[in-house]
């Protein structure tokens, strides 16, 4: 059974201080339900005066944090009502579960991308291709990223800017795009009609 310490008590904190000169946990060499019980006795965090105490609280409490544990007192009670008596529960272990999910939900909501090919074309040969193409590169969306670009000649003296772009589908419709962003103001003062010549899922 782990030793008990009377933290709200100048004499008890000492104690605890001295008791944990050598060690990095209450009892064993991993977090468990024992420094759990300890660290919900804590009303505040411990003085930095008390170095040793100091130290382990943050320890605790930055893997209650990691854990999805905000709240120390009802978070700790929480956590100890559904541990077994006999568990070793270790919290670093349930952080590390909690943030490896985390990561393979995110990788998973951005494993859906598209490289798409547009073709850009200017209303006639008078108008500024630099203007049209700043126009393009001006329009930010989450989700989207403007690639590289180059101009074709189309004929009778006139350019077409074609631009590459990477979506990810979750996030950006290329018809949304080019409808309600490119081929509307400001951007069709420029912008006469866009067209997808090429559309490939990454």
């Amino acid at each position: 059974m782990a030793a008990t310490f009377n933290v709200n008590a100048e004499a008890g904190l000492k104690k605890l201080d001295g008791y944990l000169l050598s060690r990095s946990y209450i009892s064993g060499y991993q977090a468990s339900k024992d420094d759990l019980a300890v660290y919900s006795e804590f009303s505040v965090a411990p003085p930095s005066t008390c170095t040793n105490v100091a130290r382990w609280y943050n320890h605790i409490d930055a893997l209650l944090k990691l854990s999805g544990v905000t709240a120390p007192g009802q978070g700790v009670k929480v956590l100890s009502s559904v541990v077994p008596e006999t568990s070793t529960t270790d919290v670093a272990e349930a952080a590390e579960e909690r943030a490896a999910k985390a990561k393979a939900s995110t990788k998973k909501k951005e494993s859906g991308k598209s490289s798409v090919l547009l073709d850009v074309k200017p209303w006639d040969d008078e108008t500024d291709m630099v203007k049209l193409e700043e126009a393009v590169r001006s329009i930010k969306m989450e989700g989207l990223l403007w690639g590289a670009s180059k101009l074709m000649p189309v004929g009778y003296g006139i350019k077409k800017l074609q631009i590459m772009m990477t979506i990810i589908d979750d996030l950006v419709s290329v018809d949304t795009l080019i409808e309600d962003h490119l081929c509307v103001e400001p951007a069709n003062e420029y912008i006469q009609s866009c067209d997808i010549v090429a559309f490939n899922k990454i």
